[in-house]
């Protein structure tokens, strides 16, 4: 590769058509820019300009390294002001959670998108494991995870945590609940809800309950938007993080039942490791958090 510095010399030494005048532009001595000249004719192979007296005009391999010059320079102003146009309401965003919790974060993106046409936000809905695998090869800006990574390439912040909820329609807010009261209504099924009924229902009926295989089904979603809606209906009862039953459209209709040992999930707010966030995604971390913050 050419030697940067030497080929910003050229550059301007073409521009100024006077070895005194280039060398007063850079702030170097004229015999500094007949150096810069000739180490960059040794570099290229070739003589680059041919002098006349005083003056000078450039060769044909000359003509190619000063046209060179021109583009490096302009791709270095269009780098510095990407950098410097740090516009949080410009450019692209990905942010990568669980089902539940990109619920409840979408509606807080909207009215900042819906104000900025020029930004780009890219929210997915992911497995712990792609959102770790996606944050580690540098797919997404920000991720959402239940439990600290505790990898050295990750910084993580805990945002609290959120329930894991049994949740029942609304008429049944109050009703004593068995473990064959909840066989008998059915369980709405869906891709995280057994291991929520291993972690839930195994601490909370130990006696009763045989595993998730074992469970009676009443029916099985795999849009998480959808799992409660049944329940809504009266039909069956389901497992959800909070955040599941806070970003129902229809919450009025279900209810929360509070079984005896009750468990958690953390959330913790996941960069990379060094990495400087952009304007945008700064901003965007604020939205995780202030979504967060709906299940305290």
């Amino acid at each position: 590769m050419l030697n940067a510095t030497w080929l910003e010399t050229f550059t301007t030494l073409c521009e100024t058509e006077h070895f005194t005048q280039a060398a007063e532009r850079l702030n170097m001595t004229q015999p500094g820019v007949s150096q810069h000249l000739r180490k960059l004719e040794q570099q290229v192979g070739h003589g680059l300009i041919s002098q006349h007296g005083k003056s000078f005009s450039l060769t044909p391999a000359g003509e190619v390294v000063f046209e060179l010059g021109l583009s490096r320079r302009a791709e270095e102003k269009r780098l510095r002001d990407a950098i410097e146009a740090d516009d949080r309401n410009a450019g692209p965003v990905h942010i990568a959670c669980s089902g539940s919790f990109a619920m409840l974060l979408y509606p807080t993106l909207l009215p900042w998108m819906r104000a900025a046409p020029e930004l780009s936000v890219h929210l997915e809905a992911a497995p712990q494991a792609e959102i770790l695998a996606g944050l580690l090869e540098g797919r997404f800006d920000l991720g959402v995870l239940g439990a600290d990574p505790d990898h050295a390439r990750l910084e993580a912040k805990n945002l609290g945590r959120e329930e894991l909820c049994l949740v029942l329609p609304a008429d049944a807010a109050d009703t004593p609940m068995s473990f064959a009261d909840l066989e008998a209504r059915g369980f709405i099924s869906h891709p995280d809800g057994y291991s929520y009924a291993d972690d839930l229902l195994r601490l909370n009926f130990p006696d009763d309950y045989l595993g998730a295989d074992r469970l009676s089904v009443r029916g099985s979603v795999n849009q998480i938007g959808q799992i409660p809606a049944p329940v809504a209906k009266g039909i069956g009862y389901t497992l959800l993080p909070r955040s599941g039953v806070e970003a129902f459209a229809d919450k009025a209709s279900l209810s929360v039942f509070q079984l005896p040992k009750r468990r958690w999930h953390e959330l913790w707010l996941v960069v990379r490791r060094g990495r400087c966030l952009s304007a945008r995604a700064r901003y965007a971390r604020d939205l995780v958090e202030e979504a967060a913050d709906l299940l305290r």
